[in-house]
């Protein structure tokens, strides 16, 4: 009755534009109130401070500053000039583009919205320039930024092992094999639309233009190899392959000489913004996460949908219907800070890998991402190219169901995210 008195209240202050991160610190303090009395109130400062320090929640701004100093160092107008010469000979070959730059700039940003901010603000206005509809580009966009939240480093991810208890790194791996898979299909997609419309062939393949591009592009490169090299082989963590990440991206931008000040101090504003946002949310989880943890309340959530079925693929339908639900409401960091804790001991009593629920929880929000009301990448995508959300998303459902189907697949064929994390550390 308690729980859903403070679920109820949670929502209401959602509905009426409290901050979640606001309305989740409130309901944590009114549940602790409600369980333990005022005693419980002693310590909340420093629990919030001890929530928002974690070691690994570091590489959340330094990955953000990372795509912020490539994006203003001119390196991403380079790997855009790389994937061209080598796929824009295709039908409709700017789309592909743009999925492909996604695949680079996603494994150095980690953020979707960023991905969209930078990408976005370059390649949407080039495709309706060169005949693509608005709606059409913008629901390309949208939807190949979601690889960054898939692609490796990631920043619910990130959020996903604080709040679990588990390996970033693992997580990461998992992601891989997922995110060449969603890519895969994204182009499927839009190689249809591009038949079907009848849209342009960018040029035609040209070996040494595409020498001459990989040349411009090889010092960028090093990025990826940095984060996931050092991952993959054991070298770093992910907060330390974060820190070179900055710093390589700082070395690239000096090496082309091309770095934007005025940009990146933009950018790097908006970077320190959303991280004070997504730690604010961490801090004020703590509290909510006390109240539970005290309450009981993730226990006997177990308890009864174990009393339901013990059968780990309902369990899974369950929890993903949940999450696919939670994704409409919530943005992918206040959804992994609210719900993760709650379900972590369901998943433990059902004997479901953390890691590759992560990366289900992971899936389900990126998904989430691309459906209103909420729908953050998207309405920013659609804020980019001045189109209509509801016209975007008849073009979207598309490109949103080749991610439901890698979900499907990374649920119920658990080799598929997790045959390297088995490989490089089992």
């Amino acid at each position: 009755m308690l729980m859903a008195a403070i679920f109820c209240a949670l929502l209401a202050m959602i509905c009426i534009n409290v901050p979640i991160a606001v309305a989740l610190a409130m309901c944590g303090v009114i549940g602790l109130l409600a369980v333990e009395g005022t005693g419980s109130l002693v310590t909340i400062a420093l629990d919030m401070y001890d929530g928002s320090t974690k070691f690994s929640l570091i590489a959340i701004p330094m990955f953000v500053l990372a795509g912020a100093i490539m994006n203003a160092g001119g390196i991403t107008d380079r790997l855009i000039n790389f994937v061209s010469a080598i796929i824009g000979f295709i039908r409709g070959g700017l789309a592909m583009v743009n999925i492909g730059v996604s695949l680079f700039f996603a494994e150095i940003s980690g953020s979707a919205v960023a991905d969209v901010a930078a990408m976005g603000s370059i390649l949407i206005p080039q495709m309706k320039k060169r005949g693509y509809s608005k709606e059409f580009s913008a629901a390309v966009t949208s939807s190949s930024a979601s690889l960054a939240i898939i692609i490796p480093p990631s920043i619910p991810m990130i959020l996903y092992a604080a709040s679990a208890n588990t390996s970033v790194e693992q997580l990461f791996v998992a992601g891989v094999v997922p995110g060449l898979l969603g890519a895969a299909g994204l182009m499927g997609v839009a190689y249809a639309f591009a038949k079907r419309y009848d849209y342009p062939v960018e040029e035609a393949f040209n070996l040494p233009r595409v020498r001459e591009t990989f040349k411009d592009a090889l010092p960028a490169f090093a990025l990826p190899v940095i984060i996931l090299g050092g991952i993959f082989g054991g070298f770093v963590t992910a907060t330390e392959a974060a820190g070179l990440a900055v710093l390589a991206a700082l070395v690239v931008s000096a090496w082309y000489r091309n770095l934007n000040l005025a940009h990146l101090r933009r950018a790097m504003l908006d970077g320190g913004i959303q991280t004070a946002v997504v730690m604010l949310l961490v801090a004020a989880s703590v509290l909510m996460g006390g109240f539970l943890t005290r309450a009981q309340i993730p226990q006997q959530l177990a308890e009864a949908i174990l009393s339901v079925t013990a059968q780990q693929w309902a369990i899974l339908l369950i929890l993903n219907f949940f999450f696919l639900i939670i994704g409409f409401f919530l943005h992918s960091a206040a959804a992994i800070i609210l719900v993760v804790p709650i379900v972590i001991p369901l998943i433990s009593a059902a004997g479901i890998d953390p890691v590759h629920f992560g990366l289900v929880v992971t899936l389900n929000l990126a998904i989430g991402q691309q459906t209103p009301p909420v729908a953050s990448v998207l309405i920013t995508s659609c804020s980019v190219a001045r189109a209509n959300i509801w016209a975007v998303s008849k073009v979207n459902i598309f490109f949103v169901a080749v991610l439901l189907a890698v979900l499907m697949l990374c649920t119920y064929v658990p080799t598929v995210p997790m045959f390297l994390v088995e490989y490089f550390y089992r």
